[in-house]
């Protein structure tokens, strides 16, 4: 395995600790408390950025999202089922020059550019264009994407009309010291895909876990165990929900 690929493998597999996070966008996480990375050799180049409606951390290592963050609610989510996509891909300007992956990264990849805060979820056509910044983007399985993925987005999002709000952080996982880049940039390809789903109202928090393959089967795990593999904390999911398992997705 080349050095370069074994830098970003010792990055993201590199000692953890826990550090406060000051959100500068809190409307989307449960008490203002965004996600924590819990490794401080990923913190080094991470970046939040603030969308019009949702919000994530960037990650110059890996060249895409470490979590993407929504606070869904009923209305939202039927407001978007009017919204048209616009699928134009675009880079943010407002990350340091070589932290983003490009455009042509992804041609000729066999990857989708995969969405972590859904397009399906953007309620305003400005969220909807933000969405499509590749800061929002993972290397993500066509079939996956289009198939089982789709199916855990639109149950996330009948779940969030049947409890009135939802708070939702999606990201990737990178599992194993083989990991594989796409493009020029070389951007990580996820291992597996993750979904965190907090419904305050009904006072349930999940998780989500799909393998970054032709799948047709998911994994639910308790948030307690999501944060032992992710090497993030969600602070604004209270604690005593967070070894609470629940059965699966209705639909999926």
């Amino acid at each position: 395995m080349q050095a370069s690929i074994k830098a970003l493998v010792a990055a993201l597999l590199g000692a953890a600790c826990i550090s406060a996070f000051a959100s500068d966008c809190p409307q989307f996480s449960p008490g203002g408390l965004a996600p924590v990375v819990t490794n401080s050799k990923m913190r080094a180049s991470a970046q939040e950025i603030c969308y019009s409606d949702f919000a994530l951390l960037h990650s110059g290592i890996t060249h895409g999202p470490l979590w993407s963050a929504e606070h869904l609610t009923a209305k939202s989510v039927d407001d978007a089922k009017d919204n048209t996509r616009t699928n134009r891909f675009f880079v943010d300007k407002r990350l340091p020059p070589g932290d983003s992956a490009q455009l042509d990264d992804y041609k000729r990849s066999g990857y989708d550019r995969g969405h972590m805060s859904p397009a399906g979820d953007r309620a305003t056509k400005k969220g909807m264009a933000e969405s499509f910044s590749l800061a929002n983007i993972v290397p993500q399985d066509p079939s996956n994407n289009r198939s089982i993925w789709s199916r855990i987005e639109e149950a996330v999002r009948r779940l969030t009309e049947e409890s009135g709000e939802a708070y939702v952080v999606t990201g990737p996982l990178f599992s194993g010291r083989q990991l594989q880049t796409i493009g020029e940039s070389r951007v990580l390809v996820p291992t597996q895909l993750y979904k965190v789903v907090y419904l305050p109202q009904r006072q349930i928090a999940f998780a989500v876990v799909v393998e970054n393959t032709p799948t047709k089967t998911y994994t639910m795990k308790t948030v307690r165990e999501l944060e032992a593999m992710s090497g993030l904390a969600f602070p604004g999911i209270p604690d005593a929900l967070k070894d609470k398992r629940i059965g699966g997705l209705r639909g999926v």
